[in-house]
């Protein structure tokens, strides 16, 4: 998935050159959005799965380990998103 537009999202991670964002107000499932370069994935968080978009193998591979790690912040910072509160940031993948 090509972003057409720069659309100021909240970061909540960086990492290897891939941008980990979430929505403040967005639709279900819970998904965060991976950024690479002009490639875009989200992805499910409570299933680490790609909902839509791709990302090179080797980044996608980094996203989803990590997504799996983190699973619970992603949720905590979902629910901070649906009340439009701040969302926290989360440790990068080292």
């Amino acid at each position: 998935m090509r972003r057409p537009e720069v659309v100021a999202l909240p970061e909540i991670s960086n990492f290897f050159g891939i941008r980990i964002s979430m929505f403040w107000s967005e639709h279900l499932p819970p998904h965060f959005h991976a950024v690479h370069q002009e490639e875009e994935a989200l992805v499910d968080i409570r299933c680490a799965t790609v909902l839509q978009g791709r990302l090179p193998s080797s980044k996608l591979k980094l996203v989803l380990a990590w997504a799996v790690i983190h699973k619970d912040d992603l949720l905590r910072d979902w629910e901070l998103a649906a009340m439009q509160s701040p969302l926290e940031k989360i440790e990068p993948l080292r």
